[in-house]
């Protein structure tokens, strides 16, 4: 069993910066590939970014390409998101996810584990 903690949210002026961690319980972190979700009011939940197990490989969504960055420490069993130059339509609930799928599943990615999110807010 692993739970997902998130923290960082807040509220931050367009232009600024944020750093979102999530913090896994269980000695198994290392093991699962990570991904960052979010979901604006009255928006479906949309893939921000993944990071590999080992944390050579990441992907983001183009909404976020260049201003957000992916990482992980497996020696913290924790996940982080860095967000730059952050906009209004930005502002989300933002949630991890942990996964034993591969890497490359895409669409097939089946999530074992979720976080309870932590809220974004960018004001203009």
């Amino acid at each position: 069993q692993v739970q997902l903690v998130e923290s960082g949210g807040g509220l931050v002026q367009a232009g600024g910066s944020l750093r979102l961690s999530c913090a896994a319980s269980g000695r198994t972190f290392s093991g699962y590939v990570m991904d960052w979700f979010r979901q604006a009011p009255g928006k479906e939940r949309e893939f921000v970014a993944r990071i590999s197990s080992g944390g050579r490989l990441t992907n983001y969504a183009d909404s976020v390409k260049g201003r957000f960055a992916i990482s992980r420490d497996n020696n913290k069993n924790t996940v982080y998101l860095q967000m730059s130059n952050l906009k209004p339509e930005d502002t989300a609930v933002y949630y991890c996810a942990a996964t034993s799928s591969s890497y490359y599943s895409g669409t097939n990615t089946r999530y074992d584990y979720w976080g309870q999110g932590t809220q974004v807010t960018v004001s203009s």
